[in-house]
C-alpha cells in the first residue's frame, strides 16, 4: 500500500498523493488568484500580471483569454498550435496517449516560455467524467453517499495524478446537486442536498489545491435547470432569494475553500436573466459581489450553445466577444472547432475592442486574472515520481 509523505518547504507544504511523493524540487503550493484591484495597488503575481498586461497588444491580451484545443497526441504539433500566444489549452480524450510518460511530455511541449506556462486544463472528474488512464478512486457515483472525509482522500490522489501529468487546472469538481436519479447531472453530483453537497465540494477544492488549481461547475447551478447543456440551453424560474438558499450553497462553500476558477453554465434562470449564465453579467456581478469569488470566471465549452441550435448563438466569435462582455475571464470551445477556431475567436475580441464594442477594460480585467493565475503556477514546479514506500503524512 503506498502511503503519503509531506514535504514542508518553509511555511508551505506540498503533499504527495497515496501513489505518489513530491521530489524537494517542489517550491511553492498554488494560491488561489488574485484579481487587480482599482482600490489597492497589486503585490506579487497579481503585479507582475499586471505588468505584463500593459506591456500586451491588444492582439496578444485577446490570445491571453482564450482555452485553445486540437485533437491528437504529436507534441510537435500541439506545441506549434500553442506557438500563437493562446493562454491555455484543454485536453479531451483524443490528447491523451497511451502513457504516462508521453503525457508528461506532450504537456512539456506546450509549454513555449517557462516563465509563464500556458494554464493546461482536464475535466478529470473521476467516475463518468474522466480522461486520464489510473484514476481508480472513488468519484461522485458513491462520494455522494460515503463520509466527507473519503472525498478528500479521492480528491487528494486525483489532484496528484492529475498534476503529475504536467496539467495545471482540473475542470473537475461539479457543485451541481439534485436528489432527482432521472436528470443530467445526477451521476456526477458529489450530492444530492445544498449541506452535504456544499461539503464534499470544499473538501474536493481543499484537496486539489494542494496540486492544481481546481474549477467549480456549472455555476450558477445545473441541478435546478433540467436537461443537458450540451445539447440544449437548461432553464429554470427559480428566483435569486431561493436559489441563495439551495444552489448557491455549494458554490460558495468552494469558493470560501480557495476554488481558482468557476466554470459558468449555459443554464438560464429565467427569474434573474433570460441569458444563459455564461453569458450573463447579472450573473457574474453575483458571483463577485455575492459571494466575494476573486479567480478565474471561464465558460463551459461555448460550443455547447452551437450545438443547442438557438440562432441567437450561431456565431462562435460573437459568442466569444459577449461571453467576455459579460464578465469571463477566460473562453472555452471545443465542439464544432478546428486549428483555427481559437484564433478566429481572439482576432474577434481584439476587433471588438478596438471598434469599441468591448472596453478594453475589460479585456485588460481578463487578461490580467489569467495571468495573474499563470504566474501563480509557474511558481509551483513538483517532479513527481511513483513512491511504495512513502511515510504517511503528518
Amino acid at each position: 500500500m503506498f502511503r503519503y509523505r509531506r514535504w514542508a518547504l518553509g511555511a508551505l507544504a506540498v503533499v504527495a498523493s497515496a501513489a505518489l511523493c513530491a521530489s524537494s524540487a517542489a517550491t511553492a503550493a498554488t494560491a488561489p488568484p488574485t484579481a487587480a484591484s482599482p482600490a489597492a495597488k497589486p503585490t506579487g503575481p497579481a503585479a507582475h500580471a499586471t505588468a505584463l498586461v500593459h506591456e500586451m497588444s491588444v492582439a496578444e491580451q485577446a490570445a491571453t483569454v482564450v482555452m485553445g484545443h486540437i485533437a491528437g497526441t504529436d507534441p510537435t504539433a500541439l506545441r506549434a498550435y500553442m506557438d500563437s500566444g493562446l493562454g491555455g489549452f484543454i485536453l479531451m480524450g483524443a490528447n491523451i496517449p497511451a502513457s504516462e510518460r508521453e503525457l508528461q511530455s506532450l504537456t512539456a511541449a506546450m509549454t513555449i516560455d517557462p516563465a509563464l506556462p500556458p494554464l493546461i486544463a482536464v475535466d478529470q472528474e473521476g467516475g463518468i467524467v474522466s480522461r486520464l488512464h489510473g484514476d481508480d478512486d472513488a468519484a461522485s457515483t458513491t462520494l455522494k453517499g460515503r463520509p466527507v472525509d473519503d472525498t478528500s482522500a479521492a480528491f487528494t490522489a486525483r489532484g496528484s495524478l492529475v498534476a503529475r501529468a504536467g496539467i495545471t487546472v482540473n475542470f473537475g469538481t461539479v457543485a451541481d446537486f439534485t436528489a432527482d436519479s432521472g436528470t443530467f447531472i445526477y451521476g456526477r453530483a458529489l450530492g444530492t442536498d445544498a449541506a452535504s453537497a456544499a461539503d464534499r465540494v470544499a473538501a474536493a477544492t481543499t484537496a486539489q489545491e494542494q496540486f492544481l488549481a481546481s474549477t467549480l461547475k456549472h455555476f450558477p447551478g445545473h441541478g435546478a435547470a433540467a436537461g443537458d447543456s450540451h445539447s440544449s440551453i437548461p432553464s429554470t424560474t427559480m428566483g435569486l432569494d431561493e436559489w441563495r438558499d439551495t444552489e448557491a450553497v455549494p458554490f460558495a462553500a468552494g469558493i470560501d475553500a480557495g476554488a481558482a476558477l468557476l466554470m459558468y453554465g449555459h443554464l438560464a434562470y429565467t427569474a434573474v436573466d433570460a441569458l444563459p449564465a455564461s453569458l450573463s453579467p447579472k450573473w457574474h456581478e453575483i458571483a463577485r459581489d455575492e459571494l466575494g469569488f476573486e479567480g478565474v470566471a471561464v465558460t463551459d465549452d461555448l460550443g455547447m450553445l452551437l450545438s443547442s441550435g438557438n440562432p441567437a448563438y450561431a456565431d462562435p466569435v460573437a459568442n466569444g466577444v459577449a461571453a467576455i462582455a459579460a464578465g469571463n475571464d477566460l473562453v472555452l470551445m471545443i465542439a464544432g472547432s478546428d486549428a483555427q477556431t481559437a484564433g478566429k475567436m481572439a482576432a474577434g475580441i481584439a476587433s471588438a475592442v478596438e471598434a469599441g464594442t468591448l472596453p478594453a477594460e475589460r479585456l485588460e480585467e481578463a487578461a490580467t486574472r489569467v495571468l495573474t493565475l499563470r504566474t501563480e503556477l509557474s511558481a509551483s514546479s513538483a517532479r513527481w515520481t511513483l513512491c511504495a514506500d512513502c511515510e504517511p503524512a503528518d
